[in-house]
């Protein structure tokens, strides 16, 4: 339901980490639009109440598991949010976003807006001295989420150029920067003239406002010389998908790692096959992919956009901005 049926319970028990699991002392949690959808629910939804929200934290752990023999209490680290069984034919091969049992944080089972959660100890890493909690948990779902459909699925190469519907989302902000590292030309399209702006300063070489006259999809042909660009990333859906794919060159691929604008998609399947376009879905990533992009923030080459922090206690505060398209990059909960 609404933002208000979203409250702080102070009379849950402290979770006991189970054999292969850490306890974590949350000290930051970052909001996703995945915490929108999960309040608002859907036909078959079924969580066990109460249900905790969010997808990200970072901390310290605060108790081991009987077989965790790699961690220390007291040592900061990140999570990845991805939960898989690691038994099956996909775990096994190192696709644990693949997993038959597949589960995010927050979305299918309680999540990280808590002082205490339970972990399994795989999905953690070390977290270096000179990044925050806050950075590493606003960095964690947007980061791998974008790494893994832009690098991985989307299979970018340097000198391609790119697409990026939504200049102000973190994914956006994550998809922006890591095609400029991989040496692209970057395009941004965005709501307002600060998250255009804002969206430059993150390397995007070319911007366009989202009501340009024309439509923004026309815009991309003009600027490319009516060739269209090698990849968009499209996690809006339904309103867009059909302009990515008018924006796109001729044997390009558009991305699509979520829904925000809503599920159903009518396209025009002339351009696909006329265009020889590729579709590519792409949902979180394996762990190895969150690893190699989180070292790379920890480098440096990549930085986490935080747009504000908030104590745990105003979360609805937060939320609400989120839904209402209030922010550039993440809002996160301090604990």
């Amino acid at each position: 339901g609404p933002v208000e049926n979203v409250t702080i319970a102070t009379d849950l028990p402290v979770p006991e980490p189970g054999s292969d699991e850490v306890r974590l002392r949350v000290r930051a949690a970052a909001l996703n639009y995945l915490d929108i959808w999960v309040r608002n629910g859907w036909p078959g939804i079924k969580l066990s109440l109460p249900h905790i929200l969010g997808a990200d934290a970072a901390g310290t752990i605060d108790a081991l598991g009987a077989n965790v023999r790699d961690w220390e209490i007291g040592a900061r680290v990140a999570v990845d949010p991805t939960l898989s069984c690691g038994e099956c034919e996909f775990c096994r091969a190192g696709w644990e976003n693949r997993c038959t049992r597949f589960a995010i944080l927050g979305e299918h089972v309680s999540g990280t807006f808590a002082e205490y959660i339970t972990i399994p100890a795989r999905n953690l890493i070390a977290l270096p001295e000179h990044v925050s909690f806050a950075e590493a948990a606003a960095a964690s779902l947007v980061f791998v989420t974008a790494w893994h459909s832009l690098i991985t699925r989307g299979n970018l190469r340097p000198g391609e150029s790119v697409l990026v519907i939504g200049a102000g989302g973190g994914v956006n902000t994550a998809s922006i920067q890591i095609a400029k590292l991989t040496g692209c030309t970057v395009y941004a399209v965005g709501s307002t003239d600060e998250k255009l702006k804002r969206a430059q300063a993150l390397g995007a070489d070319a911007i366009i406002p989202r009501d340009v006259e024309g439509g923004w999809s026309r815009a991309v042909y003009q600027l490319t010389a009516k060739r269209g660009v090698d990849m968009v990333v499209d996690n809006v859906g339904g309103p867009t998908l059909n302009d990515s794919l008018r924006a796109l060159a001729r044997g390009g691929r558009v991305v699509t790692v979520g829904n925000t604008g809503g599920p159903k998609v009518e396209i025009d399947n002339r351009l696909v096959f006329g265009k020889h376009l590729s579709i590519l879905g792409s949902t979180m990533g394996p762990h190895r992919d969150y690893v190699r992009v989180m070292r790379l923030l920890f480098k440096g080459k990549l930085k986490a956009v935080i747009d504000a922090t908030y104590p745990l206690d105003e979360v609805q505060t937060a939320m609400a901005r989120m839904e209402a398209g209030d922010l550039f990059g993440k809002a996160v909960l301090e604990l």
